[in-house]
């Protein structure tokens, strides 16, 4: 991996054993936290589960009382929370396997099933394997603007971009659905990349997904609720709306503001454990909060840490955080974090500026980082 790009010092330069030595030393905190796990971590994530269904409970008791509008922004509140712990701190984590070694069927990561329209198997392949692989790398990540989105300078334009914002405001406020046809590739069926016969048992499934969430949601909840149909209705679609908002907003700005850079699938060829290491470095941002902030981000507010670690509990990366930086600071590399406020701004700004045609907007800037790669022995003459 070479990034070629100039700061006003200059680019920083990391030789092969530079990459090296940083990849044994999280290596080293990675076999230490794992060596650390137990009780407390068990502790932790049933507190999570208590709360969130305690959440939940509350805010379907609440829509019997739906006619009295206090009441019924109390009942949505406690969904939506409800709804974001299940799919943050509690779905996403558990299915990156993070407590299968608790052993524990509820909580394992092949089994496990999330309070959403995608079906868990799906989201793993997209999400776990795909994205988590392939942090960032042109035409191999698909989250790298999920289909629709120009997200760097790298990506072609075309006039479709000019509608850019339109698409990213349409895929955050249905994001649930966004991520359930994220498998399915609709940019590559378009293309002749794919075929429609080759997503025949993707749509199967996520039609018994959809269903049983549409189902559950829509229609037999709110049937319970007798003459408060209508109210519970729309309390559950507002729900979800600020659940798709929330998911959106945090985990864009883990992958896109201001800083954050791609990569070719040339620059990253034949990686490194080193070298992974730091394209996950160089292609994640933080987002600064409180305690509880970072427990209803599902700890993505930590993505740096759990791009580095993406199966390591996220009640920890708190608590490792300090050190990653450390190491960023000692290698010279950028930590990129900042407020929520910050990072939702810069990305909404390169939205918009990647939608203009590039000859109408300022290159943007970004950390100038070298990495020496390892030379094979093809290419010394030996």
């Amino acid at each position: 991996m070479t990034i070629l790009t100039e700061t006003a010092d200059g680019p920083l330069v990391l030789s092969p054993d530079q990459i090296d030595e940083l990849g044994r030393e999280l290596d080293a905190l990675r076999a230490r936290i794992t060596a650390d796990l137990g009780e407390k971590d068990r502790e932790y994530i049933y507190s999570i589960i208590k709360a969130q269904r305690g959440f939940e409970v509350a805010g379907r008791a609440m829509m019997y009382l739906g006619f009295l509008p206090p009441v019924w922004l109390a009942a949505v509140a406690s969904l939506s929370v409800s709804k974001i712990l299940d799919n943050m701190e509690i779905g996403h984590n558990v299915m990156h396997g993070q407590y299968d070694w608790m052993r524990e069927p509820g909580l394992n990561s092949r089994q496990f099933e999330w309070d959403n329209v995608c079906p868990g198997e799906q989201w793993k392949h997209s999400h776990n394997y795909l994205h988590h692989t392939f942090t960032n790398i042109r035409d191999k990540d698909r989250d790298l603007g999920y289909g629709i989105l120009r997200m760097t300078e790298e990506q072609q334009w075309n006039v479709l971009r000019l509608g850019q914002p339109l698409y990213a405001f349409i895929l955050m406020v249905a994001f649930e659905w966004g991520v359930m046809g994220h498998d399915l590739e609709v940019e590559n069926i378009v293309k002749g990349k794919r075929t429609f016969a080759e997503t025949k048992e993707l749509v199967r499934g996520q039609w018994r997904k959809a269903g049983k969430q549409v189902l559950k949601d829509y229609v037999v909840f709110p049937a319970l609720t007798g003459p408060l149909f209508v109210h519970t209705l729309a309390g559950n679609f507002t729900a979800n709306l600020v659940r798709n908002i929330w998911a959106f907003s945090i985990i864009f700005c883990g992958h896109f503001p201001a800083g954050v850079q791609s990569f070719s699938e040339e620059e990253t060829a034949e990686e490194t454990r080193g070298e992974w290491y730091v394209r996950q470095m160089l292609g994640s941002a933080n987002i600064t909060g409180s305690p509880l902030f970072h427990i209803m981000s599902g700890n993505l507010s930590h993505q740096i840490e759990h791009h580095l670690f993406p199966d390591l509990p996220a009640n920890r990366y708190p608590q490792i955080a300090p050190e990653v930086r450390a190491l960023c600071e000692k290698y010279g590399l950028p930590y990129n974090t900042g407020s929520l406020g910050k990072q939702v701004g810069t990305v909404w700004k390169k939205i918009f500026k990647l939608a203009a045609p590039p000859r109408f907007v300022k290159k943007m800037a970004s950390p100038g980082v070298i990495v020496m790669r390892q030379r094979k022995a093809s290419e010394v003459g030996v």
